[in-house]
C-alpha cells in the first residue's frame, strides 16, 4: 500500500513523529524548508552553529528538540507496528489521503495506520461523526443510529474512539457491518480509553486505527484538540451529536469550516447544556441533520437525496374545497338545513345537498331530521372538533 518514497525519507518522517509534536505549524515549515532527512540531519548534527537554519528558535527549545532527535529509533518503531499488522504511511505514498495537504506546515508528518484497508480510498467517502464524551443516551442514540445510516448507504464513519458519542458511532457503523476508522491521540498500539480496548480491537479488524504519533507515545490534552484537525481534514463532513460551548467536538466542527468541509449538528433540547454548543453551530454556518439521509444529501453526491418529509395523509385532505367548506361549516354540536350550508359556504342549495351526500357517502356527515351534523366520531366529548382519519 505503500509507494515510491525512499526508504531514508521514510525513516527521517518515522523519526520526526517522536520529535515534533502533531500539528506544530514550525515544525512542518523546517519540514518543507529541509525535507525530512535535512531536518533529522540538522537535529542530530553536533555542530550546533546548524541551529541558525531553524530561525529564531529558542536555544531551550532547540536543545529538547535535540534529545527527542538523538533518542529516535525509527527502525525499532516500524518494526514494533509491523509487528501488530500495521504500516508508516507519509505523503509520496500511494496511501497517502492528500486531502491531509489542505491542512498546510500543520499537516501531519505521516500516519501509523493498523488495518488491511486503504486510508486514501476509505477517506473519499467518509464523514465524520464526533460528540460529548458524557452523552446522553439519546446522544449515544442518535450517534449510532447516523453511523448505522451512513455504513449501510457505503459510507466511511470516521470519529476519535473516545467514551460517549465516538464509541456509540463507531459501534453503529461495526453492528451494520460496514467501515469506521479511529484517529487517536496516542501511538496505535496504545489502547485509549483503556475502556475501549476490545472496540478498539474490532476497529483494526473490520476498519481502520490511525495516529499521528509513534507507537508508545501516550496522550494529551494539547494532543486530543490537535487530533481534531486530522479528523476534519480526513473526511467530506463533520456531524457534531452532543457537545458544550468549550467541547473539542466544535474544535473539529471550525476545524472543517476552516477547510471547507460540511458542517452539521443533530439538535437536543434547548435547556440541554449538553446540546448548546450544537444549537451554538447551528445559529451559525452549521445545517441541521436528523438522519444519515439529510447528512448524505449534504455530503454525496449529486441525487443523494434524503426522502420528502411530511406528515401523515388523513382522509380529509382528499376533499375536494367545496367539500372541505361545507364540513367546516357544520357546527360541533347539533344539526344544519341544506340552505343555512348552502349560504355559509356561498353556493347553491343544490350543490351543497349533493356534496352533503358526497360526505354522508365517505361516513363524515349524517342525517338529522331535516337537517345535517357530523357523525359522532368527528367531534370529541367536549364538543370540539377533531380530524377523521
Amino acid at each position: 500500500m505503500t509507494g515510491a518514497v525512499e526508504a531514508d525519507e521514510r525513516l527521517a518522517r518515522a523519526a520526526l513523529t517522536r520529535v515534533i509534536e502533531p500539528g506544530d505549524e514550525n515544525g512542518g515549515r523546517w519540514l518543507r524548508e529541509h525535507g525530512a532527512r535535512g531536518l533529522m540531519d540538522l537535529l542530530t548534527s553536533p555542530d550546533r552553529s546548524d541551529d541558525e537554519a531553524l530561525g529564531d528558535t529558542g536555544p531551550r527549545r532547540i536543545s529538547g528538540l535535540r534529545a527527542r532527535a538523538s533518542a529516535a529509533d525509527p527502525e525499532r518503531d516500524l518494526s514494533v507496528v509491523a509487528g501488530i499488522g500495521g504500516r508508516f504511511v507519509c505523503p509520496g505514498d500511494q496511501e497517502w489521503p492528500t486531502q491531509l495537504d489542505d491542512l498546510g506546515t500543520a499537516r501531519p508528518i505521516g500516519l501509523w495506520v493498523r488495518g488491511r484497508s486503504d486510508l486514501r480510498l476509505w477517506s473519499l467517502r467518509s464523514v465524520a461523526v464526533v460528540g460529548a464524551r458524557a452523552c446522553t443516551p439519546y446522544g449515544a442514540r442518535m450517534a449510532a443510529s447516523i453511523a448505522s445510516g451512513l455504513a449501510e448507504r457505503g459510507w466511511v464513519v470516521t470519529s476519535g474512539a473516545a467514551y460517549g458519542v465516538d464509541g456509540a458511532a463507531h459501534r453503529g457503523a461495526l453492528a451494520s457491518g460496514g467501515a469506521t476508522v479511529a484517529v487517536l491521540a496516542c501511538g496505535v498500539d496504545v489502547v485509549y480509553p483503556p475502556g475501549h480496548a476490545e472496540l478498539v480491537r474490532r476497529i483494526a479488524e473490520q476498519g481502520l486505527v490511525v495516529g499521528e504519533l509513534a507507537p508508545g507515545d501516550h496522550p494529551t490534552r494539547s494532543r486530543f484538540v490537535l487530533r481534531n484537525r486530522v479528523i476534519a481534514a480526513l473526511t467530506r463532513g463533520t456531524v457534531v451529536v452532543e457537545a458544550e460551548y468549550r467541547s473539542g467536538s466544535l474544535v473539529t466542527a471550525r476545524c472543517a469550516q476552516r477547510l471547507g468541509r460540511f458542517t452539521m449538528g443533530v439538535p437536543g433540547p434547548a435547556t440541554s447544556g449538553l446540546s448548546s454548543g450544537v444549537h451554538e453551530l447551528l445559529r451559525g454556518e452549521g445545517v441541521l441533520v436528523t438522519d444519515a439521509a439529510e447528512v448524505t444529501e449534504l455530503v454525496g453526491d449529486m441525487g443523494d437525496l434524503a426522502p420528502a418529509r411530511r406528515g401523515p395523509v388523513l382522509a380529509r385532505d382528499l376533499l375536494d374545497p367545496l367539500a372541505g367548506r361545507i364540513l367546516d361549516a357544520l357546527p360541533g354540536r347539533g344539526a344544519l338545513a341544506t340552505r343555512d350550508i348552502a349560504r355559509e359556504t356561498a353556493t347553491t342549495a343544490d350543490e351543497a345537498l349533493g356534496k352533503l351526500y358526497e360526505l354522508h357517502s365517505l361516513g363524515f356527515v349524517q342525517r338529522q331530521g331535516d337537517g345535517w351534523q357530523l357523525t359522532p366520531r368527528t367531534t370529541s366529548a367536549d364538543g370540539t372538533r377533531r380530524a377523521v382519519t
